[in-house]
């Protein structure tokens, strides 16, 4: 891979988990802690669950990122899915939260082009770099739709969109074509 290549890949790598980490803080802004924490049923995963798993999972994946597994020995992914009522709260959640995204953003500034074709493991399993970052997007961007889909149900007509408003399509592809003609 050319290191122009390999630089427009990790750039453009970087603006995509901004833009998921964006719309998940603009989804979670929306929400009381009453929302936060609601299952539908005993099933489900509240937005505080959800919140704590992808928090566990961007600090295993990315501390240490080119020289650990993937999968830290520390991480018990079960109990991301359990609430502790007194540790567990909102505020607690989301510094998981930020300090997992810092963590996933600090790594991804340290690799290069060069990097890109490196073997990194995940549970033992070896992937390039390239396909580490692939599997991480897709991920979180099935995590963050999770988390945009509760935050609106529990909205309802309240809801702030993050994206094109409905109805607003057109409005939306005419400002493009102005911006980028």
């Amino acid at each position: 891979m050319s290191d122009a290549l390999g630089a427009h890949l990790l750039a453009d790598t970087v603006a995509r988990f901004r833009e998921l980490k964006r719309l998940g803080d603009g989804a979670l802004a929306q929400v009381d802690d009453g929302a936060f924490f609601a299952r539908h049923d005993a099933e489900s995963n509240a937005l505080a669950h959800v919140v704590k798993h992808v928090a566990g999972n961007l600090r295993s994946r990315w501390r240490n990122f080119l020289t650990e597994d993937g999968e830290k020995p520390d991480r018990d992914r079960d109990s991301e899915f359990e609430l502790d009522a007194a540790a567990d709260t909102r505020a607690a959640l989301m510094t998981r939260w930020e300090e997992g995204w810092a963590i996933l953003f600090a790594e991804l500034g340290a690799i290069g082009p060069q990097d890109l074709m490196r073997t990194v493991t995940i549970r033992h399993e070896p992937h390039t770099v390239v396909q580490c970052l692939l599997r991480q997007l897709g991920h979180y961007g099935y995590h963050v739709g999770q988390i945009v889909t509760l935050a609106r149900h529990a909205r309802g007509p309240a809801w702030t969109s993050l994206s094109v408003p409905r109805r607003g399509s057109a409005a939306f592809n005419q400002a493009m074509k102005e911006k980028h003609s």
